[in-house]
């Protein structure tokens, strides 16, 4: 990345710039993880938890949790957070459509959602943010605090997902890369599905064609699988093979990116794909 790179102000960052005064003294939740970061890498969970003008009284834990420390489809306990104490609410257990309880939004003024979201249908951050917003409609307000779309917010690739198939890695009929935000994402099918639309505290500065490596902020792996920008270039195809007896890569140092299985003869696989 070139030193003279434009930085994105987050919607996280934003938000700790200028808090709006409807947040000043609330009780509020954060749905988050690894990479709800600033611009200096400090999480956004312990920045929130020190800033006395509102009251962050409990966390939400997507797959691979608040910390990410988690692999990939390991269902998650509901914890305590070793650095604040403050309750965590899995909401990827052993039933993975998993969704917010009343107990769990009980006591909070609104809960905060800052998730870098990859930009692809099958990841399961958009899922589990649409479940929130099914679960906490007109009980909890919900703000999402935007990041950017790491794959541009120009480009969309890959068929529309048919409502019959429809599961946790689908949850609507969008294009496997659909080109939004997670706010934007979220405000759509909140439109489409009658539901409550969410507050947003936008980014500062991000431009749609950008990709990732353009924004001048660090890249934080959103998965353990997810290790480059990279690797998520590539995802929105190579992660289909999953769908075959091929492996994707994962395990290896280059996962999405190197793809094979031990019966696989190279040659002949190099062979037929030169027709």
């Amino acid at each position: 990345m070139s030193v003279s790179s434009p930085r994105v102000q987050t919607g996280l960052e934003v938000l700790l710039a200028d808090l709006p005064a409807w947040l000043a003294g609330r009780r509020v939740g954060l749905l988050t993880n690894q990479t709800g970061v600033d611009h200096r890498l400090r999480s956004g969970i312990d920045l929130l938890h020190a800033d006395d003008r509102l009251r962050l009284v409990a966390l939400f834990a997507p797959e691979h949790g608040v910390r990410g420390e988690a692999q990939a489809g390991v269902p998650l306990a509901s914890a305590v957070d070793r650095r604040t104490a403050l309750p965590i609410h899995s909401l990827y257990g052993d039933d993975e459509a998993w969704s917010p309880t009343a107990a769990m939004l009980d006591g909070l003024d609104a809960l905060l959602i800052d998730l870098q979201a990859i930009g692809v249908r099958y990841a399961t951050y958009a899922s589990t943010v649409i479940r929130v917003l099914g679960a906490a409609a007109n009980a909890v307000p919900i703000v999402i605090l935007d990041r950017p779309q790491p794959l541009t917010g120009t480009t969309l690739e890959g068929n529309l997902l048919k409502p019959v198939f429809a599961s946790f890695v689908g949850v609507h009929p969008i294009p496997i890369r659909h080109g939004m935000t997670l706010a934007e994402l979220a405000r759509l099918i909140a439109a489409e599905r009658g539901l409550p639309e969410p507050a947003v505290i936008p980014m500062r500065g991000w431009r749609r064609a950008w990709w990732f490596d353009e924004t001048g902020l660090p890249w934080v792996q959103p998965s353990p699988n997810l290790p480059t920008l990279d690797a998520l270039t590539l995802y929105p195809g190579t992660c289909l093979i999953e769908g075959t007896n091929l492996s994707e890569g994962r395990g290896t140092t280059r996962p999405f990116e190197y793809t094979g299985a031990p019966w696989l003869d190279p040659w002949q696989l190099a062979d037929a794909l030169q027709g």
